[in-house]
């Protein structure tokens, strides 16, 4: 029987017995768990879900650039009065200060608990609040911001036991399931003829031509807006050319403004009223797979859960897309992937002007950095904007108004997926260290964030191997294939980190190297799984080498992928095959499906 979720508050009271020794008698504990993402009210405190993977769950963050955000507050059952011990599952992002930019109290109906963050390193942790004295009934909870810088709270845990809640993530994972009592697998199974995880372009462009060829669809992402990077939420224009899906991927992309423009907001108004005019795609916002199970080599279900209220959902099929980005349906299944650079000599991808910049003698983990955008504007009055002493060590004398494409961070020894968070905290810093020196220029007292993102918008992380992964010289030689499905005419584009060249420079921008080039083409066999046979992949995580991504990896052009990936679904099932079977044994009916797109359906308005 589905669990009914209240909102998913996920208070949930449980009574378990310690035995102190042997011959002690048992006493009953009380303990009630609260999910801060599932609170009813969040106020200006935003649900986070970009590290689930890394720290356990989606969280609040209070990201009021620099102005305290208002309160997030909940209410929720005591079953028995007593004192109950506190804690909060928090983290101080910038450790070593004796002032962190992320503290926050909590507030119990009118009594108000310090919760000293700074006694904290920069991982997550349980930290211990004290004790407070709780009448039996109805409570509230509130989260107070105290700076606006980013404040972060996953969880507060009341209980009577004196034993400390599990930090390890495995544990934690295993906890929480206990506590909230979750049955092994999700509440409600739905099925589908394809499942697309990642909404971004690719996915959505997957989704239409999918649905126009008559395939029941789900569209699965973990945001309340569609597109992605080119989403309000990261705000970064569509690049490249349209290809033969030019009717398509109007109905999805972006007008060529600057990047960090709040025009992104009405882009997304119009991408989500041309998902919702098929009646076939049924779309799951807000839900983030977090699982992927696989046997003989095909993919059985997606497992996502809705980011506020952790409701449950199985997603079956006999085809599956990975428009992650980050490869996650892939990597859950099994599926080969590369990271990082290949070697000079294992693709011959040679540029003697840039070489090792390039490619490198020998293979490494270096990647295209993450990017957080941002804008301010000059308002018709004075605005104070606080001292940042923990933003100086990353901006030092750095400044700007700004931040466009080369905002960019990226280390060898930080992982684009595993450290994600540190990636964007640091960009944080660069930003708001950056924002307050360009305030102390004579002029700038009406200067003002306008907007910051909070997301980051990645350019590279895990690539799926398919069965041809598209190179450098695929590019250079414009080679034809057979299953061309995807041309473009943009340049190849690899960016690094200006401080490799210049160390006077700071970290957090990057420069790009730019390879002039004609009209070049990806073929179907890079966009399905080489090992995982009913898996296609398309966007970022499409199969390629580091610089074979350079060229392909913007929007449209992953959008392109995204729309012949539907369309190469649409065979799958018109004869119960894989999406290998489409290359060798339908090829010709499928690049007909392919050269003829944009007269498939009416065009979009």
């Amino acid at each position: 029987m589905k669990i009914q979720f209240f909102q998913k508050l996920l208070i949930w009271t449980i009574t378990s017995f310690f035995a102190f020794s042997a011959w002690a008698q048992s006493e009953e504990d009380i303990s009630i768990l609260l999910e801060a993402e599932s609170f009813q009210v969040k106020g200006g405190w935003l649900v986070d879900p970009q590290f689930v993977e890394q720290m356990g769950s989606p969280y609040l963050i209070a990201h009021g650039m620099g102005k305290p955000v208002p309160d997030a507050y909940t209410s929720f059952k005591v079953p028995e009065k007593g004192e109950y011990n506190v804690w909060v599952r928090t983290m101080n992002w910038v450790p070593g200060s004796w002032e962190s930019p992320g503290s926050f109290n909590l507030q119990i109906n009118k009594n108000t608990i310090p919760v000293d963050i700074t006694s904290t390193d920069s991982k997550w942790t349980w930290l211990n609040a004290g004790k407070v004295k709780l009448k039996k009934g109805s409570q509230t909870l509130s989260l107070k911001d105290l700076t606006g810088f980013d404040g972060r709270c996953d969880a507060i845990y009341f209980t009577t036991s004196a034993k400390t809640p599990p930090n390890d993530l495995d544990k934690l994972t295993s906890w929480r399931k206990e506590v909230l009592q979750l049955p092994e697998t999700p509440e409600q199974t739905e099925e589908f003829d394809l499942v697309i995880t990642g909404g971004g372009i690719a996915g959505c462009a997957a989704a239409i031509s999918a649905a126009e060829q008559g395939l029941l669809v789900a569209l699965i992402h973990d945001r309340p807006v569609l597109g992605g990077n080119a989403s309000s939420e990261i705000r970064v224009h569509t690049l490249g050319i349209y290809g033969h899906y030019q009717r398509i991927l109007k109905m999805i992309d972006t007008e060529h403004y600057p990047n960090g423009s709040p025009e992104a907001k009405k882009e997304d108004e119009k991408r989500l009223a041309n998902i919702q005019k098929y009646a076939n795609i049924k779309l799951y916002l807000n839900y983030r797979a977090y699982d992927a199970h696989a046997e003989n080599g095909e993919v059985q279900w997606v497992d996502a859960s809705q980011t506020s209220t952790g409701e449950r959902m199985r997603f079956k099929a006999p085809l599956f897309l990975d428009s992650t980005g980050d490869g996650w349906i892939g990597f859950w299944s099994g599926a080969d992937f590369m990271y990082g650079r290949e070697s000079v000599e294992e693709y011959g991808e040679e540029w003697e002007k840039h070489g090792e910049l390039w490619s490198p003698e020998d293979a490494d983990g270096f990647v295209m950095g993450s990017s957080v955008l941002w804008r301010s504007e000059k308002l018709d009055k004075a605005m104070n904007f606080p001292k940042v002493p923990w933003a100086m060590e990353v901006a030092s004398d750095h400044s700007a108004a700004n931040g466009e494409w080369q905002w960019e961070f990226s280390r060898n020894d930080l992982h684009q997926v595993d450290d994600a968070e540190e990636i964007r905290d640091h960009m944080l810093r660069a930003i708001y260290g950056s924002f307050y020196n360009e305030k102390q220029k004579a002029g700038n007292d009406s200067l003002a964030l306008q907007w910051v993102s909070y997301l980051v918008g990645k350019r590279e992380s895990r690539r799926l191997v398919g069965d041809h992964i598209y190179n450098f010289n695929d590019v250079r030689d414009n080679v034809q294939f057979p299953d061309s499905v995807v041309v473009e005419e943009r340049e190849v584009d690899v960016h690094f980190q200006q401080n490799l060249l210049d160390p006077s420079k700071p970290d957090f921008l990057s420069k790009a190297l730019f390879y002039k080039v004609g009209r070049y083409y990806v073929p179907y066999r890079s966009l399905y799984s080489k090992n995982i046979n009913n898996l296609f992949m398309a966007g970022r995580c499409f199969s390629c080498t580091h610089i074979g991504l350079g060229g392909p990896r913007v929007m449209r052009t992953t959008g392109q992928m995204g729309a012949s990936v539907g369309y190469a679904a649409s065979i799958c099932k018109k004869y119960n095959v894989s999406p290998r079977d489409v290359y060798q044994k339908h090829l010709e009916e499928y690049m007909q499906i392919v050269l003829s797109s944009n007269e498939h359906a009416e065009d979009s308005k």
